[in-house]
């Protein structure tokens, strides 16, 4: 099924992809009142990343190294949302005497200290982003963001480094 998926659909079931589980993390948020920690929050950044990414590889409908382009920027978000994700996993994942104290929020943070110092606070995680406030099937929703954005990402590559029905046919 996936061998007959062009790299522009691909990129619109991609952005599908990220505003749901947005959209999910959205209202987690104000249906369930689960407050995000600062983990979460850059999580939820990536994932809109990562959609505008392929939104504008769907307007755009790139030729072949355009695509490649597209893809590899779609890639570093997700890597970059697998290492955010990673890190709330192991936080979550310490023993209760090894978590960090919980700090200010973000808002607070963003207000009063510089943006390079907020962004080390955000992704060292303190006691909020180490309490599990909801599981599905045994995992975490850090876990599940992980196996997205590993899931996304690896498809992406997939997709457009496969050959092109065109060139494999002969045409």
């Amino acid at each position: 099924m996936l061998n007959r998926i062009t790299p522009r659909t691909w990129f619109l079931i991609a952005v599908l992809c990220c505003a749901s589980l947005f959209g999910f993390a959205m209202y987690n948020q104000y249906v369930n009142y689960l407050d995000p920690c600062p983990l979460c929050i850059l999580q939820r950044l990536a994932f809109l990343v990562m959609g505008g990414i392929a939104l504008l590889a769907v307007i755009h409908n790139p030729d072949r190294v355009g695509q490649q382009i597209y893809s590899w920027l779609f890639v570093l978000a997700a890597i970059m949302g697998a290492l955010v994700a990673g890190r709330h996993v192991w936080l979550q994942s310490l023993p209760p005497e090894l978590v960090p104290e919980c700090g200010p929020g973000l808002n607070y943070m963003l207000e009063n200290f510089p943006l390079k110092e907020v962004f080390s606070k955000v992704f060292y995680g303190d006691g909020s982003c180490a309490e599990v406030k909801w599981k599905f099937i045994g995992m975490t929703m850090p876990m599940w963001t992980f196996a997205w954005y590993a899931g996304l990402g690896v498809i992406t590559l997939w997709i457009v480094s496969r050959p092109s029905r065109r060139r494999a046919v002969g045409n």
